[in-house]
This record gives structure tokens, sequence and C-alpha cells, in this order.
């Protein structure tokens, strides 16, 4: 059983479920624009990015586990965002800041963010994209 298990289970189960509950209220409530989402998912991760790129409100967090649960949030609203939208986190018309936010990732110990890359790189559904600028692909290499 461990074994099929290693084959059939969900890498990231919680993230899973998180996705398909954000699709299917999008695709249940057709009379609520799909931008009332992805603009709130876009906005929580702006303000994460600009939380971990701004030495004074980086200065704020009081621990790691904060600094670590913000770069978690930020990551996986991307990933729900990529999801959900149309086009995806990483076409151009997205309105997050895919360079600034993998930026802010790189500039962590390697460590530490390693599982929230590979998040990116094998959870998301839009970056292999055509629409995927070959900049932010290199930047996930």
């Amino acid at each position: 059983a461990n074994r099929m298990s290693l084959f059939y289970a969900e890498a990231t189960p919680v993230l899973k479920t998180l996705s398909n509950a954000t699709t299917h209220f999008v695709v249940e409530n057709k009379t609520l624009p799909i931008e009332n989402t992805t603009d709130c998912l876009s906005t929580m991760a702006s303000v994460c990015k600009v939380m971990l790129e701004t030495p004074e409100y980086r200065s704020r967090f009081t621990s790691e586990e904060t600094l670590m649960f913000c770069m978690r949030v930020m990551v996986g609203v991307i990933i729900l965002y990529d999801h959900v939208h149309p086009v995806g986190a990483f076409s151009k018309a997205s309105k997050i800041d895919m360079k600034g936010c993998i930026k802010v990732l790189r500039e962590q110990p390697p460590d530490t963010v390693e599982g929230l890359l590979n998040a990116l790189r094998f959870t998301t559904k839009h970056l292999n994209d055509e629409s995927t600028s070959k900049q932010v692909r290199a930047m996930l290499q």
C-alpha cells in the first residue's frame, strides 16, 4: 500500500484541496466576476512580497517562523492564482509581479526556500506555457 501511495497520492494534498475548492467556488458563482477572486489573491501575494523585500517592514518580524509563514502564504496564493486565473500567474497579463516574488525568494538562504521554489516549479499549471517569459522560467531553473 505504501508503494502505491507514492504514485497515486498528491504531492501537496492541502494545496490541491484549496485549489479545487477555489476553482469550484469560481465555477459555481458565475455571477461574481472572477476578478474578485484573482484580485484578492494577487493583492495577498503583493502584500507578502512588499513585507519581505522592504527592510522597514521585514525588521518587524520577530521570528524566522513568521518570515517563513509570509513566504509560504505568498507562494500558496501564487499557486492558487495560477490555478484559478485563465492565463495563470506567469503571464504578462497577470497582476502578480512574478519576477519580484521569485527574486524575494532567491534572496533567502537556499535551504529554507528550495521547497517553496519547487512548489512554484511543480504545482503550478501555467509555468511552461508559451506566454511565460523566458526570464521568469530561467529564474525558476
